[in-house]
């Protein structure tokens, strides 16, 4: 038989020789395991840094990675005070508007940050950043066109309600920590789940199906693609511009049914849709557009790849 004491002893010498290489610089994602995560890491380690990471998967083999949820508050100050990381993307968290609990929204992206903060702030090492992922539906139905960082909030669901929310309280570790908080707009890619729009479109077109059920055709969104989000990511946590709250986003809009269009002139598929009225929200947010000059003074993120070329990354996937 085994001996599982002697191999959990074996496996935490060989990580903490792993965190013992202190020229490498230790990046801690949490949710590496989600789809952001999993782009960003890879970023990371082509531009040589060293990844850790917590999620909610089992992954018994890696050394640089601890499933720990975030409303364990002593696994997370355990996590931290080993990795004793340079920079911090905090990516974990509810991020599906229709999620059906409305609860969990406030318990894993309101309270499983302050939990995250609270372990960051009390270990010994202090992180040069620590990017916070909120989300441009902070904003809401904003009447403006373009919306700037100064824009005033109106959050119109309890996902953006969550995310405001922990940006107001992040504020009370400014002091204490580096934060930087960014706000996405709609992003997407390879590994994003079919519940998100843009992917839920790509699903329907590659297995040629005749009909699509959709909510309202006309709503405009920034898209960006997944893998231009990881490299803004990674130029601002090595930026660290602590304090700062940034748009990440295109600074283009498409409409859904431009979306669609675009998906049958790659596929050459037509299918027809069906709007059904279980997925059209009272609440919806009309239009989003960002401004990205913020993000572009404070970093120069790469070019933007056009959205038809994004839809034709994943059309052609196999």
């Amino acid at each position: 038989m085994p001996d599982d004491g002697g191999s959990r002893y074996a496996a935490r010498r060989a990580r903490r020789f792993v965190l013992s290489r202190r020229l490498v610089r230790r990046a801690l994602i949490t949710g590496l395991e989600g789809f952001t995560g999993q782009y960003l890491s890879r970023e990371l380690k082509a531009a040589g840094w060293a990844v850790f990471g917590i999620g909610r998967a089992e992954r018994p083999d890696d050394l640089c990675y601890r499933q720990v949820d975030l409303s364990d508050t002593a696994g997370l100050t355990d996590w931290v005070n080993e990795v004793q990381p340079d920079v911090v993307a905090h990516l974990a968290g509810i991020a599906f508007v229709g999620h059906g609990d409305p609860e969990a929204f406030y318990r894993v992206n309101l309270i499983g940050t302050r939990n995250l903060l609270a372990a960051l702030a009390a270990c010994n090492k202090r992180p040069d950043c620590v990017l916070l992922a909120s989300s441009a539906n902070v904003y809401g139905n904003a009447a403006s066109g373009v919306l700037a960082e100064s824009a005033l909030p109106n959050p119109a669901n309890d996902y953006a309600v969550s995310k405001l929310a922990m940006e107001f309280m992040a504020k009370l570790w400014q002091g204490k920590l580096p934060i930087l908080i960014a706000r996405p707009f709609n992003y997407t890619g390879i590994g994003q789940s079919d519940a998100f729009l843009l992917p839920k479109i790509v699903s329907h077109f590659r297995r040629r199906a005749e009909v699509i059920e959709l909510g309202n055709l006309d709503v405009w969104r920034d898209f960006s693609d997944v893998r231009w989000v990881a490299a803004a990511y990674r130029r601002l946590l090595e930026a660290a511009p602590a304090g700062e709250i940034v748009n990440v986003c295109s600074g283009r809009t498409h409409s859904l049914r431009e979306v669609l269009a675009m998906a049958e002139a790659i596929t050459g598929h037509s299918i027809r849709v069906e709007v059904n009225p279980a997925f059209v929200r009272a609440n919806e947010v009309k239009t989003l557009c960002g401004d990205s000059s913020r993000l572009r003074s404070l970093v120069d993120p790469p070019d933007m790849p056009p959205l038809e070329e994004t839809l034709r990354w994943m059309l052609q996937h196999k």
